[in-house]
């Protein structure tokens, strides 16, 4: 396995690309792609666009993928739909995700995921320093596994609980690798390491957890043992193959 697309949604935080761009530039030992999924109707959305354009020309292999107007989870799923109907040369064998305050610190972080990939396809995250083993606040995912899942993240979610998906799916299917001296730090207003913005603020009311954590429960009951079996097939036949 030696390719890797890391989607980052991303919403009114331009600033964000260029921060990244340097954070994969200094860390990354692969070939690995930075993909911003925005959408159009991101009052900054010209902003990412200038910001990805002046980051693939200074470094290469920064990326945007826009959808008309949704969610984080719908923008992700989009941006995997985009990389999974690639042409072969461009597809990747993994796709990754990260929130635009993440930041990977650990040199090679993108090798040990593909190597984790390898050695068992599934899901495979790092230490965000704030859940670490707990949840994978930031992953990847064999690309068989979203082709055979259809999804990167259940699309009745809007922002939260994906992380709880990846873990319990992974869990369940037993192909989750966690990888703790991997550190892709999170910088959450929770661990004292950014500001509460309106992002911050908008995605962490009450009301969105409540929301998103009733969607989950009722997904993970209708859905388990599909997607168990759907990732079990994905990784049984790319050991096979």
């Amino acid at each position: 396995m030696d390719s890797l697309a890391v989607v980052v949604p991303s919403r009114g935080r331009p600033h964000t690309v260029a921060e990244l761009a340097e954070a994969f530039r200094d860390t990354c030992s692969e070939r690995t792609w930075l993909l911003f999924a925005v959408d159009e109707d991101d009052p900054q959305h010209q902003a990412y666009s200038d910001a990805v354009a002046e980051q693939f020309v200074r470094h290469g292999r920064v990326t945007m993928d826009s959808q008309p107007h949704g969610t984080m989870v719908s923008a992700l799923n989009h941006a995997a739909r985009t990389l999974l109907d690639a042409p072969p040369p461009a597809r990747p064998e993994a796709i990754g995700f990260m929130g635009d305050d993440h930041r990977p610190r650990t040199q090679g972080w993108d090798r040990a995921y593909l190597d984790a990939l390898t050695a068992l396809p599934g899901i495979v995250y790092g230490n965000d320093l704030l859940q670490g083993a707990n949840l994978p606040t930031q992953c990847a995912v064999s690309a068989q596994v979203v082709r055979a899942l259809g999804h990167m993240a259940p699309p009745e979610l809007t922002h939260l609980y994906v992380d709880n998906y990846w873990r319990d799916l992974g869990a369940a299917a037993g192909c989750l690798s966690y990888l703790p001296g991997v550190v892709v730090e999170h910088l959450h207003p929770m661990a004292g390491k950014a500001e509460w913005d309106d992002g911050h603020r908008r995605v962490n009311q009450p009301v969105m957890y409540e929301r998103d954590k009733a969607a989950y429960a009722a997904y993970w009951a209708a859905h388990r043992d599909r997607d168990v079996l759907a990732v079990r097939q994905a990784f049984t036949e790319a050991l096979s193959g």
